[in-house]
């Protein structure tokens, strides 16, 4: 089988777990014996571009001629089974859907956020979640609040770019949907069902996990939308001390938030960046991982790692997390009957568990409000041990790349069997 993988790379200085995921499939596939044609453009070639190429910029989310002859080159070279479409923007374009069409390729593209609809791809604006442009054939709410790289002019191309590529989008003949949440925007969007599948990403199995350690780990971009501010001000309504410890790892604009509070409390730590080795030193030290968005996140990689490294979840009741922790269809962790999950829970007591809290297979879920998550650290903190073994079973079962890579292959089969586009 022959697949073209078609991704355009976010810049390296902002950490992408797209690139992350993008590059871990290729690799999976390609152990698997397929055979992967990248055809990759990063947002980091713009500052060395020419001037004339630079001057087709404003034009390429829309259409992209260099890329669609690129393209069309390599579909004609190598005929493909399928086109693998990943993030279009902005050296892309939706148009490379036409493009493998007109080649007579299938395409599936994998659903990283909402930009079918969204011009900032995240339902999220001024510190809320955002949907006004849903239903609009023209986004102008985000040219009116610059949503896209804040900018008026960029946002209202952007905003003209989904308008144009309206019918392109339900031209793609398999969406993978990560999570039954997109699935459901996809659905609202207008892709009927059974051009939907739903398959989560896997991250690479770091082996039999460490025992816990204590206290809890945020690893994320440091930006609204993540909810850090959301987190420690949860954090702060209990005594110091009273929790653990608590590791932030990552960097963005609320960098000073979280410095400042490291600053404060000697329970708060600031991590930084981190690199592979770091992520997995500061998984073992942790007893719970939090995933605090505050928009509906598509597929937050840090749950999966988490889940491979054996660590339950908090997350926020928002977009794919609750999916994510099994919290949306909830199940009882393997071996564990629903007395000794309460007890869990509840630190052992036997007492019921909190109101507003939901109990999922592999973690818990809350709303995203400060008293909600405060009240859920220490029932997490108390319930991460009975937990554990069921993060890492629900791993293995529906996140590890053995899993995963077999069922995008089973998909690339199933598109290679349908007539190819005129």
């Amino acid at each position: 089988m022959k697949i073209v993988v078609a991704h355009n790379r976010y810049r390296e200085a902002q950490p992408s777990g797209e690139n992350t995921i993008v590059d871990s499939e290729i690799a999976q596939l390609t152990a698997a014996g397929v055979e992967v044609l990248p055809f990759i453009r990063s947002s980091d070639e713009i500052p060395s571009m020419s001037k004339a190429a630079k001057a087709l910029l404003p034009i390429s989310p829309i259409w992209a001629p260099r890329a669609q002859h690129d393209l069309s080159r390599l579909l004609t070279e190598h005929r493909p089974d399928a086109l693998h479409l990943h993030n279009p923007y902005p050296l892309l374009s939706p148009w490379v859907v036409r493009t493998a069409h007109r080649h007579g390729v299938p395409v599936v593209q994998t659903v990283h956020n909402y930009r079918q609809v969204c011009s900032s791809g995240i339902y999220f604006r001024d510190g809320v979640i955002c949907q006004d442009c849903k239903g609009r054939a023209l986004g102008v709410p985000a040219i009116k609040h610059r949503c896209y790289r804040d900018s008026a002019a960029q946002s209202a191309l952007m905003a003209t770019t989904l308008a144009v590529h309206r019918g392109t989008w339900r031209s793609v003949d398999r969406y993978i949907a990560l999570t039954t949440a997109i699935a459901d925007h996809l659905r609202e969007y207008g892709i009927p069902d059974e051009r939907i599948v739903v398959k989560p990403n896997a991250v690479p199995d770091p082996g039999r996990p460490a025992p816990l350690g204590d206290g809890f780990l945020y690893m994320a971009r440091l930006s609204p939308e993540k909810g850090v501010d959301l987190l420690l001000d949860a954090w702060r309504r209990h005594p110091v001390g009273a929790l653990g410890t608590l590791r932030v790892a990552g960097d963005g604009e609320l960098r000073p938030l979280v410095e400042a509070a490291a600053a404060e409390r000697p329970d708060v730590v600031y991590l930084g960046q981190l690199d592979r080795a770091g992520v997995r030193a500061a998984v073992e030290a942790s007893a719970v991982v939090i995933a605090a968005s505050m928009w509906h996140d598509v597929l937050p990689t840090v749950i999966i790692e988490a889940f491979a490294s054996g660590r339950p979840v908090l997350g926020t009741a928002l977009g794919g997390i609750p999916y994510l922790v099994g919290a949306d269809a909830p199940h009882e962790p393997s071996g564990t009957g629903p007395a000794e999950i309460a007890s869990a829970v509840a630190g052992g007591g036997g007492s019921p568990m909190p109101a507003g809290i939901g109990l999922g297979e592999a973690g818990w879920v809350v709303a995203p409000e400060p008293a909600a998550l405060a009240a859920a650290l220490p029932v997490a903190r108390a319930g991460a041990a009975g937990l554990a073994p069921a993060a890492r079973a629900r791993y293995e079962r529906t996140f590890h790349p053995d899993v995963v890579t077999k069922q995008l292959i089973d998909i690339y089969v199933g598109m290679a069997r349908t007539a190819h586009h005129p």
